[in-house]
């Protein structure tokens, strides 16, 4: 158990210094017309997917038919864009007019973060013990 937390600290750090950056940067922020709300929500929305999409990678890399690997991998991918979508459908809907792109794009940003410490932990933990 104590593997695993290690290997998560990455996602962690990510999910605490987005956060920090956003609240201290919110007058930024909002000056160049980024809603920090929707960042904090995006954020909170991939760190929990990633945990979640992480913690079947791990399990099916356990397993010793590789196709259980590539399975899961491909499966986290549809998750992770499915609940981005409907995200980003749920806050069209609910904001109408207050919609605010330049916070999308930002949190299209903090996505691409997630998915490079995503592949680093996998790619670490996918090491050869003896190499």
């Amino acid at each position: 158990m104590k593997g695993n937390n290690k290997v998560l600290l990455p996602l962690v750090l990510v999910f605490i210094i987005i956060n920090a950056i956003v609240l201290v940067f919110n007058t930024r922020l909002r000056e160049k017309g980024i809603n920090g709300d929707v960042v904090l929500v995006a954020n909170l929305l991939f760190f929990l997917v990633n945990l979640l999409v992480f913690s079947r990678q791990r399990k099916a890399m356990d397993n010793k038919n590789p196709n259980v690997f590539v399975r899961s991998v491909m499966a986290g991918m549809m998750v992770k864009m499915f609940v981005c979508i409907a995200a980003v459908i749920i806050y069209i809907l609910a904001a109408r007019k207050d919609f605010n792109k330049p916070a999308v794009y930002f949190s299209m940003g903090i996505y691409v973060i997630y998915l490079a410490i995503e592949v680093r932990m996998m790619m670490k933990l996918n090491k050869p013990n003896n190499g």
